[in-house]
């Protein structure tokens, strides 16, 4: 409350926080908070003594890094990419002063959605068996589960490439899609949220093509990659933007190298061969990739050359990303905020990966 009489200002109320933290999982705040409700204390009343009331304590809801918050419609709050990212999610009321008749405005209230997505340099991009497992294991000191049936990656696996120069890339193998992934068929939309937060995509094919089971279409190395890339047009088209990579693996098998020909023969050429697919197997943009290397990731073939061209690949990105970021501080340097509101109050709904 205001004070009418000396014309004294009430204290705003709190505000309500989400902060990224390096230690902290979702499974330790649902734990914590099993109520999901985060309320910011109220402002301080005017007084004689302290015309000036003080503000209400702030409330801090603690993540993981990699959280992106939403609001009930779905729309993007914002992203917490690092340690102590913070993202402001409801906001104080103001405190009773002369234009609100000295009596204080309520605060903001709101739900919001808390999504966990990996956050990676390269994410690879394969249907199952496509032996993705296999080349993490050899481009990085991660050890994930490799067998030869369909579905191994259930969770994603991250390692690291780690340069001469120490420098270090960050890798994530993400659970093998299948054909209609985009409706979360298969592990869905378990595997596509992730690739939304890596800087770019390395497609990984069998050389030799791909059937799911006996029940299912055999699908050449070409036709593999026009269907990846239709799940990933389907499921948000922002990421056929992505910068991509292309990794032709198995080439230790009998006719490889015939089938590697063809297959770049099908890519320079990828309108020649679209009548092969139904209309709506096809995507409205083919992927266009920087680099194309034949690999083995049984015997090491062309992996030195992934390696580093995944590295040259990345500067270029980073070197774009900073020259953008520059142009948008000269472009812009004035913010917009959403309207004032006393106490703060937010409640959460989490998703785990």
């Amino acid at each position: 409350m205001g004070y009418p009489r000396l014309g004294g200002e009430g204290g705003k109320g709190g505000d309500v926080w989400v902060v990224a933290h390096k230690k902290m999982t979702l499974k330790q705040l649902k734990d914590k908070y099993p109520q999901k409700r985060f309320v910011a204390g109220e402002g301080a009343n005017s007084r004689v003594n302290a015309l000036k009331g003080s503000k209400g304590k702030d409330c801090e809801i603690p993540v993981p890094v990699g959280i992106s918050v939403t609001d009930e419609n779905g729309k993007i709050i914002g992203e917490l990419n690092k340690e102590k990212d913070r993202i402001l999610v409801a906001e104080g009321g103001l405190g009773g002063k002369f234009f609100t008749n000295f009596l204080p405005l309520k605060g903001q209230k709101r739900i919001i959605h808390l999504d966990l997505k990996l956050i990676a340099d390269v994410g690879l991009v394969g249907f199952p068996n496509a032996g993705k497992s296999s080349l993490l294991s050899q481009i990085s000191h991660a050890k994930p589960a490799i067998a030869d049936y369909a579905f191994t990656t259930l969770k994603p696996e991250l390692g690291k490439i780690m340069y001469k120069d120490f420098k270090q890339i960050l890798v994530a193998d993400l659970p093998g899609l299948i054909e209609g992934a985009h409706v979360n068929k298969g592990m869905g939309h378990k595997f596509l949220k992730h690739i939304e937060r890596t800087t770019q995509l390395l497609f990984v094919v069998d050389v030799s093509g791909f059937q799911l089971s006996s029940r299912t279409q055999y699908r050449t190395a070409f036709e593999t990659i026009i269907l990846l890339t239709k799940e990933l047009e389907l499921y948000n088209e922002e990421l056929q933007a992505k910068p991509a990579l292309l990794a032709v693996n198995k080439m230790d098998l009998p006719d490889a190298q015939n089938k590697f020909h063809q297959l770049m023969n099908q890519l320079q050429n990828p309108k020649d061969f679209l009548h092969l697919f139904e209309k709506n197997m096809i995507p409205e943009r083919i992927m266009e990739f920087e680099h194309i290397i034949p690999i083995s990731a049984i015997t090491g073939e062309g992996i030195d050359e992934l390696k580093n061209c995944i590295r040259k690949s990345l500067n270029q990105e980073n070197d774009a990303y900073h020259k953008k970021q520059l142009l948008n501080l000269q472009i812009s340097n004035t913010s917009h905020r959403e309207p004032l509101f006393q106490n703060a109050l937010a409640s959460s709904r989490m998703d785990t990966i």
